[in-house]
C-alpha cells in the first residue's frame, strides 16, 4: 500500500473518531433515530418552480423521504417539529466547491504546504460546515490531491462513518503544464515531478480522464482557461485546445460521467462549449453568440459571484498576491459586464461559490446584485442544480416521495434572499442536522 493512499486512511480514522465525538444527528429529537413518522409543522412551504406559498402545513417523513405534505395530518405517535413560524426550502446545492483543505488559505503555496491527510481532515470540518449552512448536496469541483481524498470523504458520508452533505465529486484538474492547474510553482531547479493531471496532449487527456474514472470520479474538470488564484497562468487566455476537451467529454461521455470546465476567458469558453462540456464554471467573459450557443446546446453556467468580490475585498489578508489580486480586477468587471448575455440567452444557471464554507450562503445575494431575481437566486441552488447533477427524481423541490432534504428560515426569502444566509434548521434523508427554530415537542 502506497504511502499517500496509508495517509488518507488515518485521516479518514481520525474523521470518523471526530464525527462519533461530536453529538450525533437523528431522525427525531431526542437522540435516537426510530422508524416512527416525523411531522414538520410549517408556517408555510416554498413551490420553488413557481414561486407561490402553501400556508400552514404539514410535512410527514418517513424512513428519510417525504410521504405527505397538505394542510392536516394525523400527528398521532408521530414527533412533531414545530416549525411555524417558519418557510420551508429544499434542502440547498452547491454545484462548485473543493472540500478539501483550509478553504480560507488562498496562497499560491497552499496546496504545498498542506498534507494529504490534514487535506482531508480539514475536508471533515468544512463537510460539517456546509451541512449546518443547509446545503446537503455538494459537487466538489476537483482538487489537486492525487490520493483523491474528497473521492474518500464522499464515501466515508454515504457509508454513513461521518456527516456531510451527498457529494458528487470530479477528480484531479486536468491541466496544461504552467496551466491553473499546475499547482508545482516552484523554480525550475525545484520543480516537483509531474503529476498525473498535467496533459499537454490529447493522448495525455485522454489518460487522466481514465485516470479520475478510475478511481472513481463523477465529473471530469477541465481547465479550458487561465485563473485567478495561481502565480502561473493569464486568465484571459485559453488553455486546454478544443481538441483535448472534444477528446475528455468523449471519454468521459462513454463511461456515464460529465464534463465542467473552468473558463474565464471568452476563447475558453467557446472552445469548451463547443467540445461538448455539460458546464462552464465562472464563464466571465460572454459574447452574444457564446451564450446563444450554450443555450441552444444546454451547457449550464455556474457563474460564482460572490468569491470573486470576497477576493477583492479580503485577498491580501488570507494570502492571494498582488498578480492575481489584479487578474481579480479585470474578470470580474468582464463578469459584471457579460452576464445580463446569460440572462437575455435563458442559459442554464445553477448555484456555485467556489469559496469557504462560511461565504457560501453570501452567493444568493450577489447573484441577485447580479441581476437575478430572488427566485431565480433559489431555484439556483434547488431545482437547477438537481437537474444539473441528474438527482430530480429525489431532490431540488419538496414533494411527498422525494428525500427529505429540507431547510427552513424566517420569513420570505424571495423578498429577502439574504434570508437563507440564517438558516434556523436542517435536515438531511429524513436526519434533523440543526434546529434553532421553537423546540420539538412529542404529541401523543
Amino acid at each position: 500500500m502506497g504511502c499517500k493512499v496509508k495517509w488518507i486512511l488515518v485521516a479518514m480514522v481520525a474523521g470518523i473518531a471526530m464525527a462519533a465525538a461530536a453529538q450525533q444527528p437523528t431522525a427525531g429529537t431526542d437522540g435516537t433515530v426510530t422508524a416512527a413518522p416525523v411531522v414538520i409543522k410549517a408556517g408555510r412551504i416554498l413551490d420553488v418552480r413557481t414561486g407561490a406559498f402553501l400556508e400552514h402545513v404539514f410535512v410527514t417523513v418517513t424512513g428519510g423521504r417525504i410521504t405527505s405534505i397538505g394542510t392536516s395530518t394525523s400527528t398521532t405517535g408521530a414527533e412533531v417539529i414545530d416549525l411555524s413560524g417558519q418557510t420551508l426550502l429544499p434542502g440547498l446545492i452547491d454545484c462548485h466547491e473543493h472540500v478539501l483543505g483550509n478553504l480560507a488559505d488562498w496562497s499560491p503555496m497552499s496546496e504545498l504546504r498542506m498534507s494529504s491527510p490534514m487535506k482531508a481532515l480539514w475536508g471533515v470540518r468544512n463537510l460539517q460546515v456546509w451541512l449546518r449552512e443547509g446545503f446537503t448536496t455538494l459537487r466538489d469541483a476537483g482538487e489537486s490531491d492525487p490520493s483523491y481524498g474528497q473521492i474518500a470523504l464522499r464515501n466515508a458520508i454515504k457509508q454513513g462513518l461521518i456527516q456531510g452533505p451527498r457529494i458528487l465529486s470530479a477528480g484531479m484538474f486536468i491541466s496544461l503544464t504552467g496551466g491553473h492547474g499546475d499547482v508545482s510553482s516552484l523554480a525550475p531547479e525545484w520543480e516537483l515531478p509531474r503529476q498525473p493531471n498535467i496533459a499537454d496532449s490529447v493522448d495525455d487527456v485522454d489518460s487522466a480522464v481514465r485516470r479520475d474514472i478510475k478511481f472513481g470520479a463523477d465529473w471530469i474538470k477541465l481547465m479550458a482557461s487561465g485563473g485567478v488564484t495561481d502565480p502561473l497562468s493569464d486568465a484571459s487566455a485559453q488553455e486546454l485546445s478544443g481538441e483535448q476537451m472534444a477528446e475528455a467529454v468523449s471519454v468521459a461521455h462513454r463511461a456515464h460521467k460529465k464534463v465542467m470546465a473552468h473558463a474565464h476567458a471568452l476563447a475558453g469558453i467557446r472552445a469548451a462549449v463547443e467540445a461538448g462540456v455539460d458546464s462552464i464554471e465562472h464563464g466571465s467573459v460572454l459574447d452574444d453568440d457564446t451564450a446563444a450557443l450554450m443555450s441552444k446546446k444546454g451547457t449550464w453556467l455556474i457563474p460564482t459571484f460572490y468569491i470573486q468580490e470576497h477576493m477583492l475585498a479580503d485577498g491580501i489578508k488570507q494570502g492571494l498576491t498582488l498578480y492575481s489580486i489584479e487578474k481579480e480586477r479585470n474578470v470580474i468587471a468582464q463578469k459584471r459586464a457579460t452576464f445580463p448575455l446569460a440572462l437575455k440567452h435563458h442559459v442554464r444557471i445553477a448555484f456555485g461559490v467556489d469559496d469557504q464554507p462560511e461565504a457560501s450562503p453570501k452567493e444568493f445575494d450577489a447573484m441577485v446584485r447580479a441581476g437575478m431575481t430572488p427566485l431565480q437566486a433559489i431555484q439556483a441552488a434547488t431545482l437547477n442544480g438537481a437537474e444539473l447533477l441528474g438527482l430530480t427524481a429525489d431532490l431540488g423541490t419538496l414533494e411527498s416521495g422525494k428525500i427529505a432534504d429540507i431547510v427552513a428560515v424566517p420569513g420570505d426569502p424571495t423578498q429577502d434572499v439574504r434570508l437563507l444566509e440564517h438558516v434556523t434548521f436542517v435536515m438531511k434523508s429524513g436526519v434533523v442536522i440543526k434546529n434553532e427554530s421553537q423546540a420539538a415537542h412529542a404529541t401523543p
